[in-house]
């Protein structure tokens, strides 16, 4: 560590953002790490169970391009927690992404996974809508549930409205970026043909976006249950530097 100037509580703040780029950095990982596996899950399992491949290539490459760029990007650039600095110093003998983080993975990997394969499979069995449209909704469901998957990365301790994702500019302006992509991708004739989007009723719009909320509310639930569990179990956080 250089020093520029004679304020030791400079030192402080050095530390502040080295803590700050080290969670944003484990959060850009943990958000594409989860997004990429739910769309693997979802063509294997799909394929796996018989059914009609619930997505095509060139769609898996328009999300990888919008839900994967814009919203991990803006992760990176968050300002993080207010209390950041009054929790324990990491020890360096952890892992980069650790157990916990991995399991976060699989959780919001997997609630992404359900929620496009059952608005597919409502879309199939249940609104009768065939397999073209069928598959626009879970590009759908999939392209809002990554989308709102950026929620799922705040602090454990923050509150769901309050948090250092939500005061983060960047991510609202990401999220509506990502809107308006998938909305360019749905209603525009030229870029719906090329990724072979099929129109769709007020019901198969109304299934897509109320599906992609499900893994939100799942991961909101298990950021709660995790907290909870770590209160119990006793942790405690640093005195705050002065």
């Amino acid at each position: 560590m250089v020093l520029r100037d004679d304020a030791f509580s400079t030192i402080i703040v050095a530390m502040r953002q080295g803590r700050v780029i080290f969670e944003n950095i484990r959060r850009f990982v943990v958000y594409l790490m989860s997004c990429n596996v739910s769309e693997v899950l979802v063509v294997g399992l799909a394929v796996a169970c018989g059914l009609p491949a619930p997505l095509l290539p060139l769609q898996i490459l328009y999300l990888n391009l919008v839900t994967d760029v814009f919203p991990a990007f803006a992760l990176g650039l968050g300002r993080g927690d207010e209390n950041i600095m009054r929790k324990p110093p990491r020890d360096p003998k952890d892992p980069f992404v650790t157990r916990r983080h991995w399991v976060l993975m699989g959780v919001l990997g997997g609630a992404i996974t359900l929620a496009t394969l059952g608005a597919f499979a409502l879309s199939l069995f249940w609104l009768g809508l065939g397999t073209g449209p069928s598959v626009t909704v879970a590009f759908v469901t999939l392209a809002l549930a990554q989308t709102w998957n950026v929620y799922n990365l705040r602090d454990p301790e923050a509150g769901f409205f309050r948090n250092d994702v939500t005061r983060n500019p960047y991510v609202w302006g990401a999220v509506a970026l990502c809107i308006a992509l998938v909305a360019l991708a749905l209603w525009h004739p030229l870029l719906a043909g090329l990724l072979r989007l099929a129109p769709l009723e007020p019901p198969g719009l109304a299934l897509a976006f109320g599906s992609s909320l499900v893994p939100l509310a799942l991961g909101q639930l298990w950021i709660v249950t995790a907290r909870e569990s770590v209160g119990q179990g006793g942790c405690r956080t640093a005195p705050a530097a002065r």
